[in-house]
């Protein structure tokens, strides 16, 4: 009596020879894990320590005096002194410095100390010459108001802060960066999977076995599956334990995380399979794909937001995928909610895997 093949059988020994080919590949892991680790640790060490701006002290600065110490002490500012002047004016030519600033004291007015401050900037430092003068005149008048206490037209009440999460720099990165490995991933090593698979003839001899052409599918879309959750479960960990990344619910919204992960790369995989089917050679995939994957890369959210885009660049952004992705892990990570509360996103990128899987049966070749 024959027994019947086990197609189940056949899938999970294709699955795990795949996810062994998987991890034993250099550019599969440095693009997955590799790339996203590295931003997430340079994005995570800088943090969110904000904007430092240089300034040049002129050597006749009288750094005694009482506004030199308050300036010394703004931990947004940083002093440099010590430095030739014709090497200093070159910097600030340049733009690496700010503006060079000279403090000279005066006879004080009884207990009140006073001084003649001359500032000096460049035209390629426009951009933070403005933060450092308001800097500059809230110290100026902070001591006004010490030595010269006097009664003011408005009473500025204490700011009001309510409670909520501090928004980290790692609450933005990280979701970004996630979505664009799965996204990078998904469609790189599809593509040069199958397109490999059907020029060495691999799928053609799977054709004189009983196992369906379905299952050989599923068996490689599993093995992308285990590995990129995988990977994921890493990053997710690495920021939130070494950078403090933001997981409202705990377990659920970690867990919630990974099931959007795997329904990214299952969406993915489809321009994968349309960048194989179209390829007509290897060396053609990368510009295909790069089509795909960077314009989101750079336009969906990843580094910046989709909303410090010029108004007639957004609605482009708002097509794409990734943007929806990275809107749904920002969404559930931080905001608290749920995968039923991400409808609009989960549907778009539903939508965008028809169409694209659609694409991908017209377009894909097993010889």
């Amino acid at each position: 009596m024959a027994v019947k093949y086990n197609q189940w059988k056949a899938l999970l020994a294709m699955s795990k020879a795949s996810l062994i080919g998987i991890v034993r590949s250099p550019s599969a892991v440095i693009f997955s894990l590799g790339f996203p680790l590295v931003f997430i640790l340079v994005f995570g060490f800088i943090g969110d320590k904000g904007i430092s701006v240089k300034i040049g002290v002129d050597a006749a600065t009288d750094t005694t005096s009482y506004l030199y110490k308050q300036l010394a002490s703004e931990k947004s500012l940083k002093l440099i002194s010590g430095q030739p002047a014709a090497e200093m004016e070159d910097d600030l030519k340049k733009g690496h410095i700010t503006a060079i600033i000279r403090i000279t004291s005066q006879p004080a007015q009884g207990n009140t100390p006073v001084c003649n401050v001359k500032v000096r900037t460049s035209a390629a430092s426009v951009d933070k010459i403005s933060l450092f003068q308001t800097i500059l005149t809230g110290i100026i008048n902070k001591a006004d108001d010490v030595y010269y206490p006097r009664s003011s037209v408005a009473k500025l009440e204490p700011v009001e802060v309510l409670p909520g999460r501090r928004y980290r720099t790692i609450d933005f990165i990280l979701p970004g960066l996630l979505s664009f490995s799965l996204l990078s991933a998904a469609v790189f090593s599809t593509a040069f999977l199958f397109f490999s698979l059907r020029q060495t003839l691999v799928l053609k001899r799977f054709f004189a076995t009983p196992i369906r052409r379905l299952y050989i599918v599923l068996a490689e879309a599993l093995a992308r599956l285990i590995f990129q959750v995988a990977g994921a479960v890493l990053i997710i960990a690495i920021g939130y334990f070494a950078f403090g990344f933001t997981l409202v619910h705990g377990w659920t919204t970690f867990f919630e995380m990974l099931i959007l992960t795997a329904f990214g790369v299952i969406v993915f995989m489809g321009f994968g399979f349309v960048v194989s089917g179209i390829a007509n050679s290897e060396s053609t995939i990368p510009p295909i794909a790069n089509v795909i994957t960077l314009p989101q890369f750079l336009l969906a959210g990843t580094f910046v937001s989709v909303d410090a885009f010029p108004s007639w660049l957004q609605p482009i952004c708002r097509i794409m995928p990734l943007t929806y992705l990275n809107d749904a892990f920002r969404k559930i990570a931080f905001e608290g909610q749920h995968l039923w509360n991400v409808g609009l996103e989960l549907g778009v990128i539903t939508l965008w895997g028809v169409i694209v899987y659609a694409v991908a049966v017209r377009v894909f070749r097993w010889e």
